[in-house]
């Protein structure tokens, strides 16, 4: 989506559908909008006093789920105002914003039209301040983003769930390494109820009264989001075309557009660099493995970078150990860590922040045959540690063991990884928050703040001793799964074990990064979660 701002008064601004915030908690009167809103009521005067009319008869109070349509009248200006409710101005919050704008856009397809303007002039403006039109810019780009490329052109059809204006917040089922597959009830996008497909929302406009922080907080959003619809795409499209080769052009083509370097290693580096867990986990598959490395350089020279490693794992049969048949073709959802890292990497070097970075995603695909790894296989690892092969699915812990060693060789300020890891953080904490584990309190605290300013909410879980006797091997170093007791906790112990010394944590986000949702901002399917949190986070480590 192209995304611009306008600081114009609202009524000379000429779009098939302007969408007005209005709050709860503004003056009212119960026969007009009062003089002390002199745009809101110059917005209703073009708009046949629309709002005016909704508002004496009760239909209109500014609450969220209010609205009150209304058409321009004359030569300029917006052929359609639809004022919409966001509740009190001290409950407006980011994520309020966010889901406003969603709203906007899904109001924008209702009426079948391809660009809109979002009005903020009519809210208080100190109460939305720099995080609020961030977000409201992030809720315009991410509703806009929906899954085409693989449609017939012209094919109609219906659309799909989660296009709803007005929708409540929420999030659906999803599934990760461990877990059952079936237990997904992620809708496909395009399916349902509905004619046919409306045309794309193709461009959008942010109306805020001038200010210092305007451009650069829509530059800000609209980099984050546009960031983490490069990973939902990247996660919508199905195992056959989303393979690791695949993803190592898609790095190559997001370092050329972002300025970064890009490096991928085969299956020949690979073996020279040791990853042999890496490429156990690749030997049931024709396809061939890759790590990719992208680096943005935007912080002095020398500077220990942070690192993002991403798990890749672009289809997910389980290996030996088979998953059920019913709701395997989610598993093409298990590289949604690697897309996530992928997109927040094209975001830092698009923004240019002033950071070292580098993105690592190990990539293989997890399918059985006579050459696949088998349970009870004792195999290598980069850092030279015997791992016993309990559970062939338990098999994303094995990627990122050789990926988490690799990143020791730039004596990083701090490790952050993504992974649909385990089932079990499905069972700890639903579909809401994503764990996260870690060898750093710090780091983990830095985590839960950058996760709250996305809406994309983390919660700890603990680690110690105790729990690492659970992966203790009785022919090896150790083993690769624990038992059930624990599960998240335990994988977490096991990436631990490759992070050397370095300030290290780790995000499970299994019951996160895809599913079913009724936020008006996301679709059914994936979310590119978790993205923005990455992107807040290293941003903050830039300012910091």
């Amino acid at each position: 989506m192209r995304l611009e701002t306008n600081t114009e008064p609202p009524e000379r601004i000429g779009t098939p559908l302007m969408v007005v915030l209005v709050a709860s908690d503004r003056p009212w009167s119960e026969r007009a909008v009062p003089d002390e809103l002199p745009e809101l009521a110059a917005l209703d005067r073009l708009a046949g006093e629309a709002l005016s009319r909704a508002a004496a008869a009760g239909d209109f109070q500014g609450r969220a789920r209010d609205r009150a349509l209304g058409h321009g009248r004359g030569e300029r200006g917006p052929e359609r105002v639809l004022f919409q409710g966001v509740g009190s101005t001290e409950a407006l919050t980011p994520e309020r914003l966010r889901v406003a704008a969603g709203k906007a856009v899904r109001a924008a397809e209702h009426r079948r039209v391809r660009s809109l303007a979002l009005c903020l002039r009519c809210l208080d403006m100190e109460a939305v301040g720099a995080r609020g039109i961030q977000a409201a810019a992030e809720g315009l780009v991410l509703g806009a983003w929906r899954f085409d490329e693989l449609r017939s052109e012209g094919e109609g059809g219906g659309w799909g769930a989660a296009d709803g204006e007005g929708a409540a917040d929420g999030e659906g089922a999803a599934n990760g390494e461990g877990a059952t597959a079936g237990a997904s009830t992620a809708a496909g996008q395009g399916t349902g109820a509905g004619g046919a497909r409306p045309p794309p929302v193709e461009s959008a406009v942010v109306v805020a009264a001038p200010s210092g922080e305007l451009e650069e907080a829509v530059r800000l959003g609209h980099a984050f989001a546009a960031g983490e619809n490069r990973a939902r795409t990247l996660q919508a499209r199905p195992g056959n075309i989303a393979t690791p080769s695949h993803l190592a052009g898609e790095a190559r083509r997001i370092a050329d557009e972002a300025g970064l370097e890009a490096e991928v290693l085969g299956p020949a580096e690979l073996k020279a660099e040791g990853m042999e867990a890496l490429l156990a986990v690749s030997r049931g598959s024709d396809e061939e493995p890759r790590l990719i490395v992208l680096r943005h350089r935007g912080g002095e020279p020398g500077e220990a970078p942070l690192v993002l490693v991403g798990k890749g794992l672009t289809f997910d049969a389980g290996g030996i150990s088979i998953k059920p048949a019913k709701g395997m073709e989610k598993m093409k959802y298990d590289m949604s860590g690697g897309a996530a890292v992928m997109g927040a990497m094209w975001a830092v070097g698009r923004l240019g922040l002033p950071v070292n970075v580098v993105g690592l995603v190990p990539s293989s695909e997890n399918l059985l045959s006579g050459s696949a790894t088998k349970p009870g296989d004792v195999i290598g690892s980069r850092a030279g540690k015997s791992i016993e092969v309990i559970n062939t699915d338990a098999e994303g812990r094995l990627i990122l063991a050789d990926a988490l060693d690799y990143a020791a060789r730039w004596s990083p300020a701090a490790i952050v990884d993504c992974a649909t890891l385990t089932g079990a953080v499905v069972v700890a904490l639903g579909h809401h928050r994503s764990a996260v584990l870690g060898s750093d309190e710090e780091l983990i605290a830095e985590l839960r703040d950058a996760g709250d300013a996305a809406a994309q909410p983390c919660w700890p879980l603990p680690m110690g001793p105790e729990y690492r006797k659970q992966l203790k091997s009785g022919v090896a170093d150790l083993r690769n799964v624990g038992g059930r007791p624990a599960g998240t906790i335990t994988a977490a112990c096991f990436l631990s074990e490759f992070t050397g010394g370095t300030p290290w944590a780790h995000l499970d986000i299994a019951g996160t990064a895809y599913g079913s949702t009724k936020k008006p901002y996301l679709r059914n399917g994936p979310f590119g979660r978790p993205c923005r949190l990455l992107l807040e986070w290293v941003r903050a480590r830039a300012s910091s």
